[in-house]
């Protein structure tokens, strides 16, 4: 709401024609430096990779943007109330735009149902993403916390589907019983990958952009989720809650025969575009997730709560392919994830809970990134 504000008031300054020029200089400059002031107020000091950072929506909770192929546009989901809708829906922005509760941005989803993790697909005029709504177009019920502890709902209804940027569903690309979800394109834009429980376990696959030659990518019992590939498309970096001891293999067992996992503990792991050379990549504890590459496809940034003796705060991290160099990024002391950088590498966008007023709200970020 502030920038739109400022920009109401910077244009009430260039229309006033009866100052004189020296007043009216004066008054640019003043609306300027507020600008400036403002924007470098969601940075915090130690934040050095953030030569610039703009809020995009200002309620609700909003999460996984992800960008045209020609970094023009982005796709993200929000539950946003004032936007009408009651449960997570996709949502089309332009990359320089930004929303409040009563400026809504286009919704690209069916509006039923509950839908997560949208993509671009490469042409930049169709999007990829999970729907539950052939299942029952309500919203399904969330819960959150099981026998005290945090939980995610893994619905058996989601299933992937192709949409323009009118929100027209022009294709299903996955059709199996269970979960079928969280699929992200490759940047070379002939591959999808995804999770599913086709195998009876939560596996990442792999399938071409129409949906055929789906190949299974990792085959150990796990939560394997969040997969993204590297700028040359040649490898896969995702989450994995993976069990080992026989009470954790019981209940991780247990919670996903009632459609629900436990995310609280989870590293990240690294492998060849096809599954080969599997390795784990951090050994932090807690909870490290929401992994990009870098530009580079030298590094890898995540969320992580590995620091945090009450599971938060989450903060953005920064570690090389070899596990080594790992770097605090961001300095929040409640929540940032799901980083993910523009294809030209000068922009990074991500959620947070800053500027919130102290509320739950989640909101949109980009940053100017610099190395």
């Amino acid at each position: 709401m502030k920038y739109t504000l400022l920009s109401i008031l910077a244009l009430a300054l260039l229309g006033c024609k009866n100052e004189n020029k020296t007043t009216t200089n004066d008054r640019q400059d003043t609306t300027v430096a507020v600008e400036k002031e403002q924007k470098e107020s969601l940075i915090y000091p130690e934040e050095t990779h953030f030569k610039s950072l703009r809020q995009v929506t200002f309620g609700g909770d909003n999460a996984e943007a992800y960008w045209s192929f020609d970094d023009k546009q982005l796709v993200f989901q929000s539950n946003n109330k004032g936007w009408n809708v009651g449960c997570d829906q996709m949502f089309l922005m332009n990359a320089t735009d930004t929303f409040t509760d009563s400026i809504a941005p286009k919704m690209v989803s069916t509006g039923k149902g509950r839908t997560t993790c949208s993509y671009f697909l490469p042409d930049n005029k169709h999007i990829i993403y999970a729907s539950t709504h052939l299942g029952n177009e309500e919203c399904p019920e969330t819960p959150l916390r099981k026998n005290g502890k945090y939980i995610w709902p893994i619905y058996d209804s989601y299933d992937i589907f192709v949409a323009d940027l009118d929100g027209n569903i022009v294709k299903q690309l996955t059709n199996e019983i269970g979960y079928d979800a969280e699929p992200t394109v490759s940047p070379k834009g002939d591959k999808i990958v995804f999770t599913s429980t086709r195998s009876g376990d939560l596996e990442l696959y792999t399938m071409n952009i129409d949906g055929t030659d789906v190949k299974q990518i990792t085959n150990e019992l796990g939560y394997d989720g969040g997969a993204f590939f590297s700028p040359d498309g040649t490898k896969l970096i995702f989450r994995s809650s993976r069990p080992k001891t026989e009470e954790e293999i019981k209940e991780y067992k247990a919670l996903l025969a009632e459609g629900l996992v436990e995310p609280t503990e989870m590293e990240l792991y690294i492998c060849n575009a096809d599954g080969s050379d599997l390795r784990q990549l951090t050994s932090l504890g807690n909870a490290n997730w929401s992994p990009f590459f870098h530009p580079s496809g030298e590094k890898v940034l995540f969320s992580s709560n590995f620091e945090a003796e009450r599971g938060f705060p989450f903060n953005l991290y920064m570690i090389d392919l070899d596990g080594k160099n790992l770097k605090r990024i961001t300095h929040g002391e409640t929540f940032d994830a799901f980083p993910v950088f523009s294809n030209d590498g000068k922009y990074l966008a991500f959620s947070s809970n800053r500027n919130n007023g102290g509320g739950r709200d989640t909101n949109l970020f980009i940053a100017e990134w610099q190395d």
